[in-house]
């Protein structure tokens, strides 16, 4: 029966959904001598588990000084240089962002613009080819009167 609990708390477990308590009954269970052949597989995991909490760290962690800590000291020039190259980079992105934002509907107004002139050469082509057309259609119904005075004679 513990058998068939400790499987449910392992699928349980890797689907997220146990709680702390399930979780403390399957680290106390594998890290027991006796576990079932078949989940064997699974003791390193809980046991590594079980060891990394009771970790802790001894030295003494020492931070280097940052730039912004430096820079709190300064006073006058140095401070007024930094916070005067905050905003002109603040401003270059502004600027660039106008410029992307306007010149993209320059170049779509353009690309428009350049679809018509193009659309209106292709009708102007097509408008010509067809008064080449007509043109010889007025040949054709002149053979066909002839042809009709050549087989009424007849």
């Amino acid at each position: 029966m513990e058998l068939d609990k400790i499987e449910e708390l392992l699928e349980k477990y890797f689907e997220a959904t146990t709680t702390e308590a399930e979780e403390k009954s399957l680290r106390s269970y594998f890290s027991q001598k006796k576990v079932a052949p078949h989940l064997e597989q699974y003791a390193p995991l809980f046991q590594y588990f079980s060891n990394a909490r009771e970790e802790r760290l001894t030295k003494q962690v020492t931070l280097p000084p940052t730039a912004t800590d430096s820079s709190r000291n300064l006073s006058g020039r140095g401070a007024t240089k930094r916070y005067l190259y905050r905003w002109i980079s603040v401003a270059a992105v502004a600027v660039l962002m106008f410029g992307i934002y306007f010149g993209k509907s320059y170049h779509d107004r353009k690309q428009a613009e350049y679809a018509y002139q193009e659309t209106k050469k292709a009708f102007d082509l097509l408008a010509q080819n067809f008064g080449r057309g007509t043109e010889k259609m007025a040949y054709l119904k002149e053979f066909e009167v002839t042809k009709q005075k050549i087989y009424n004679n007849d």
